[in-house]
């Protein structure tokens, strides 16, 4: 999924990404100054773990978003892999629909053609504008309609899709897919299929359709399909988040454009600015949440009062700070 951050102020900030399996990241880490993950030691000296949610990193709904989902009353440890169900709470926010009825989200995107397999490239690349984005729509909805499926404009970036085909389809997050081969994250439950055929019928209609041969000359990456993701119904009925919570993507954007220089500055980031306002709640005396998740599992801690010597003792070490993040 995309951004999902709601008040700089939150109680329980989840952090994506603080982990993963790149080859670069723990040489990242380590090389970091010693004093660089001073106050998420200090953070995580006053807590204590409350959950931990681990799954393999083939799951469809990778950890940050399982946890979001939990402390957003969207699901629970039981809801069924690849249906966390955000275009319904899109749908619900933004269209004042959704309570009852199934959705998606679709994203128009890039397949990149290599000989083996298509890869997914990052839906921000093509700069879509709105004009383009909602003509697009236009072009496409009638296929989805031979489907039973209506398409609603939400962004630029990303549509609402209404219909019952989504109701039980897990799907794959645009996290878990994006820059990988596509093939081992398409729909593949029994009732997939008219999504499947959609997906080759777009392929062909955009490979030659005007309206890329328009983004061409203007040097642009085509569209020549899309992604579905988010599917499902609201819980019934829908539980309210305990807490407001901060989830912020400058750690994921790095890692997405393997820019490892830009991850050690969003951790630098980080420290100075989410971590250091979450650890002066703490400090004043409030009960906080902080979730790091890693690419298949994440751990929630939250504010122990475990009495003087957490008050007093010292800050964890950076090794001892790392040896955390590992374990995501």
């Amino acid at each position: 999924m995309r951004s999902h951050s709601t008040s700089p102020s939150s109680s329980h900030l989840l952090i994506p990404f603080a982990a993963c399996s790149a080859e670069a990241w723990l040489p990242t880490l380590q090389a970091l100054p010693p004093d660089s993950l001073k106050r998420l030691g200090q953070l995580l000296q006053g807590m204590k773990l409350l959950e931990t949610d681990s799954q393999n990193t083939e799951s469809l709904s990778p950890p940050h978003e399982r946890a979001l989902a939990r402390a957003l009353g969207l699901a629970t440890l039981q809801t069924p892999d690849g249906l966390m169900p955000w275009a319904a709470s899109d749908a619900a926010q933004h269209l004042q629909a959704g309570h009852d009825k199934a959705w998606a989200w679709i994203t128009p995107c890039h397949w990149a053609m290599g000989h083996l397999h298509a890869t997914l490239s990052d839906p921000a690349a093509l700069e879509l504008q709105e004009n383009e984005s909602r003509a697009l729509l236009a072009i496409m909805q009638p296929y989805f309609e031979t489907d039973g499926i209506t398409l609603h404009y939400r962004s630029a970036g990303r549509w609402l899709a209404e219909g019952e085909l989504f109701r039980d389809l897990p799907t794959a997050s645009l996290d878990r897919v994006l820059a990988r081969n596509v093939d081992a994250w398409l729909p593949g439950a029994p009732g997939a299929g008219p999504l499947r055929r959609l997906q080759n019928e777009m392929q062909m209609l955009m490979y030659t359709h005007p309206f890329n041969d328009a983004r061409e000359l203007q040097r642009q990456l085509p569209v020549n399909s899309f992604w579905i993701s988010g599917t499902g119904a609201l819980p019934a009925p829908a539980n309210q988040p305990k807490a407001q919570v901060s989830a912020p993507r400058s750690l994921a954007q790095a890692v997405f454009r393997e820019d490892w220089a830009g991850y050690a500055q969003a951790w630098a980031t980080l420290e100075a600015g989410d971590i250091a306002g979450l650890l002066s709640r703490q400090r004043a005396g409030e009960t906080v949440r902080l979730t790091l998740c890693g690419e298949h599992s994440a751990r929630t801690f939250q504010t122990h009062r475990a009495g003087l010597w957490t008050k007093i003792s010292s800050l964890l070490s950076p090794l001892r700070t790392l040896d955390v993040l590992k374990q995501l």
